[in-house]
């Protein structure tokens, strides 16, 4: 925990007054780190564990700035530009934003697609302190020249990695050269790649690089769990998983992360025709469904929400006590983001991952990259013993140079190795042939 408060940071009092108001006194550690550095306008590349208050870390210093250094806006301009790789995560921010500059004369939009633009044009016509967007919808608003970002002086790209990932590492680029050559520009993720670095070079300027913890991408405070499971059981294992969590006094809402937009609704329906209130929130569903959706699981009202990755990134509920993996993620950093939905603010949370005999590669793979094992749960009635054998099997298997063609071949259940020297090919027609190493 950090050895300075919030007042002891050179912040403009309308903001001391607001981060009073909403009992903000110990930054958090990225906080702490990061927020001094931008105040000095130096550019930065941040990377701490998700929940720990990273979108605070740069929407304070840009408040104090625009504070300090009021100007008239300019029709169809924005002092501050944000971008998020998803529609959930820029309505957070712009919370985020309201919430902190709630003692300002402030101005801001949001921009995003699954929704008209005609209310977002509007925003932006007179100028904009803030402006939140996601690249996507930010493009096309730039190419019907409703939007001019030459008079942008700071940058924040949130949660970059994910940006990547989702392929909008061309459009950040094609946006980035609207934008003038001076300006403060800020990186923030949960997890900090080597492609992210190289990314990240071409924005910033001899930056301050802040890690904390890096080496522990997830939070102490998530208890996190595997079950193994055969694929027909897991819908049995969730209803004994959920009825637990209702059977808990207060409100303890619960999240479940499916592979597939239509594995999220074949679950939602499922859920609800066994009594267990439920929606699915995805890409396919318009922004207003997904915004209904995700207000009423804020509420308390919906107490269990089923999600793709889109949503891993937008939800900040303080009250999601567990996040279940009902599909495991394909992608270790993807994992890390679906269970940073539990234990905000320094609460305590759960995550469960289910899995089955065919994903025990993933596992290892999750493994591997939060520095761990994980804890199985053994106590249910569904307990998979042949799944559970297969892991510790494959988490013994060498790893490196020795590990070639030969074991993999054998791992698929395909011995494509024919004898010494020579293993089995298939020509430019499909046919098998004999080929040397």
């Amino acid at each position: 925990m950090s050895s300075i408060k919030f007042e002891d940071l050179p912040l403009a009092e309308s903001l001391q007054r607001t981060l009073r108001k909403q009992d903000y006194t110990i930054p958090t550690p990225i906080q702490a780190q990061s927020i001094p550095a931008q105040l000095e306008g130096r550019d930065l590349i941040g990377c701490a564990q998700t929940g720990t208050g990273k979108t605070a870390a740069f929407a304070l210093p840009i408040l104090h700035h625009i504070s300090e250094n009021p100007k008239p806006l300019r029709r169809g301009r924005a002092r501050t530009l944000v971008l998020t790789p998803t529609r959930e995560l820029a309505i957070q921010v712009g919370k985020s934003f309201s919430t902190y500059g709630s003692n300002l004369r402030l101005r801001h939009a949001l921009v995003y697609g699954g929704v008209s633009q005609r209310p977002q044009v509007r925003d932006l016509e007179r100028g904009v302190d803030i402006l939140v967007a996601t690249p996507g919808r930010l493009m096309d608003l730039m190419q019907q020249g409703y939007i001019d970002l030459s008079d942008v002086e700071f940058l924040v790209l949130d949660e970059v990695d994910r940006m990547l990932d989702m392929g909008f590492v061309h459009d950040v680029r094609r946006i980035s050269k609207a934008l003038p050559p001076k300006r403060q520009t800020v990186l923030f993720s949960a997890t900090l790649t080597r492609d992210v670095e190289k990314i990240a070079d071409e924005y910033v300027t001899n930056p301050v690089r802040v890690s904390v913890t890096p080496e522990k991408p997830v939070l102490d405070s998530i208890h996190q769990e595997v079950c193994f499971v055969a694929q027909e059981n897991k819908m049995p294992l969730l209803q004994a998983y959920l009825r637990g969590q209702g059977d808990r006094s207060g409100i303890h809402s619960t999240i479940v992360f499916c592979r597939t937009k239509y594995g999220c609704e074949k679950l939602s329906k499922q859920l609800n025709k066994h009594g267990f209130r439920s929606d699915a929130i995805h890409g396919d569903k318009s922004q207003g469904a997904r915004q209904r959706a995700l207000n009423n699981f804020r509420s308390g009202k919906l107490p269990v929400l089923i999600a793709t990755d889109v949503a891993a990134r937008g939800i900040d509920v303080r009250s999601i006590s567990m996040v279940i993996n009902y599909d495991i993620p394909e992608a270790a950093d993807s994992y890390v983001h679906r269970i940073g939905r539990t234990a905000r603010a320094e609460a305590e949370g759960n995550a469960v991952t289910f899995c089955t005999i065919k994903d025990v590669g993933l596992l290892a793979q999750i493994e591997k990259f939060i520095g761990k094992k994980i804890d199985i749960d053994t106590d249910h009635p569904f307990h998979d013993a042949r799944a559970a054998d297969h892991s510790s099997h494959h988490s013994r298997r060498p790893q490196g140079k020795k590990y070639g063609a030969r074991q993999r071949a054998m791992r698929n259940g395909r011995p494509n190795v024919q004898y010494k020297g020579q293993f089995r090919k298939r020509d430019n027609r499909g046919r098998a042939r004999l080929g040397n190493r």
